[in-house]
């Protein structure tokens, strides 16, 4: 099990392979954003995504997926998060992309209020394909201390 002392600022993760479907675009978009350029080849092709796209908070959604199985996989004792910032669509998403995910701990620092736990921020990057950058975002982690 990995803990708050076991995170070391500086290190770097690369995980992920995630296949953008187009099933997925649209059911998504019907759901959470239905604006044309994420529903339809045709209003698509007269914006300047040139086809259709992936909603950014779609590309948020299969990130978060991505996340989830690499701290399964490596038995994080994650507390969840309290939120993230700086997030940027950088690139638009396409059926047929594949995306997958680059991460580097920037900080971390031991819960004040809360000495059982420590935060964590990351830079989270986001690359399809062609190794493209498509999204980045700094996500703010909460995780057990070992020692409490």
């Amino acid at each position: 099990m990995q803990y708050f002392e076991d995170i070391e600022v500086g290190a770097t993760a690369r995980f992920g392979d995630y296949p953008v479907t187009r099933e997925e675009v649209i059911a998504f978009a019907e759901k959470y954003d239905p604006q044309p350029f994420h529903l339809s080849d045709e209003a698509a092709a007269a914006t300047h995504f040139g086809r259709l796209s992936a909603s950014g908070w779609h590309t948020c959604a299969m990130t978060m997926a991505m996340l989830v199985a690499h701290l399964k996989a490596n038995e994080q004792a994650g507390l969840g998060s309290p939120g993230i910032d700086e997030l940027r669509w950088r690139t638009p998403v396409y059926p047929g992309d594949r995306l997958r995910c680059e991460t580097e701990v920037l900080e971390k620092r031991r819960s004040a209020s809360r000495p059982e736990m420590g935060i964590y921020k990351s830079r989270m990057t986001v690359l399809n394909q062609d190794d493209v950058v498509v999204m980045t975002f700094v996500s703010n982690g909460l995780i057990e201390t070992r020692a409490r």
